[in-house]
């Protein structure tokens, strides 16, 4: 373990880093402090009480405000390489991308993770957001997480129900980092799991908009129901607030120009929001995380 002031003292943590490139909008103010780690080991620190951190992985569901994040930003930057798999159970660091962890799965003819190559996060964002997509979630595979806390410096390993896992949540907290988690596969072959990739890679570009800058769906589903049907059905495709738009290819995903700016995405979240609930009742929760704002 190594404490915050010992990894700045060694020119370890970067100042006035920007962040839009590691977010999938482009878009965003810079982190006071930035720090990349490049292994799990290297994520055990500790960090003070008074010094804010956000946790960074592929930025896929993350819109960071202009005037960006003034604590500590800890950039997981996992190599696939770091995957290991034995008896149809795969095991990988925070931050290797999930498309990584469902393609070598296929390779080594371990079956039940293909979703994951829908998903544009990391492995660290899948457990804490029990990211899933055609009717598969991170708790279904999971056997547990290691996680380390970033104030306490204490690590431990849990499984679905001790991390609180449910539809696109965990108990996990702003302090907390998955170092690794480990998935229960199944025996497969590697034609089978290829097959099943192309078919969620097919359905994802059928129905979402791709070659865009977004972040994923906005809005979780409310119970029952589809946040995409409940805005296309109000009228809401195409709105617009400056170079942000809702996409017209699926209602639940926020499309930006090259000139969008991160206010412009986050109030026309808000006005969508905001016109959901004075028409249906229904009060939409986002699903993407913004930072730096106000509200």
């Amino acid at each position: 373990m190594i404490e915050f002031a010992d990894l700045v003292a060694a020119g370890r943590v970067r100042k006035d880093v920007p962040l839009a490139p590691f977010t999938t909008y482009r878009r965003g103010g810079v982190a006071a402090w930035y720090y990349p780690a490049t292994t799990p080991e290297s994520l055990e620190i500790l960090v003070p009480p008074d010094v804010p951190v956000l946790v960074l992985g592929r930025g896929s569901n993350l819109v960071v405000a202009s005037r960006g994040f003034p604590g500590l930003v800890i950039h997981l930057q996992h190599a696939p390489s770091e995957i290991t798999i034995d008896d149809s159970h795969l095991e990988a660091p925070g931050g290797v991308p999930l498309p990584q962890v469902a393609r070598r799965a296929a390779d080594e003819a371990v079956g039940g993770l293909s979703f994951f190559v829908g998903i544009p996060g990391s492995v660290g964002g899948a457990v804490r957001m029990n990211a899933g997509c055609h009717g598969t979630e991170t708790r279904d595979v999971l056997a547990h997480a290691t996680t380390w806390n970033l104030r306490r410096g204490e690590k431990s390993r849990r499984g679905p129900d001790e991390l609180g896992l449910a539809y696109r949540h965990s108990d996990l907290t702003d302090d907390d980092i998955v170092l690794s988690a480990r998935f229960r596969g199944v025996p497969s072959t590697t034609e089978a799991e290829e097959a099943a990739m192309r078919e969620v890679s097919r359905w994802r570009r059928h129905h979402q908009p791709g070659g865009t800058l977004n972040a994923g769906s906005v809005f979780r589903n409310p119970e029952g129901d589809a946040a995409g049907r409940i805005i296309d059905e109000l009228g809401l495709k195409g709105l617009s607030r400056g170079g942000a738009h809702v996409s017209h290819r699926h209602a639940n995903f926020i499309e930006a120009h090259p000139t969008a700016t991160p206010e412009e995405i986050h109030d026309l979240m808000a006005e969508v929001r905001a016109t959901v609930e004075a028409r249906t009742g229904i009060r939409l929760e986002p699903e993407i995380r913004f930072v730096g704002f106000d509200a």
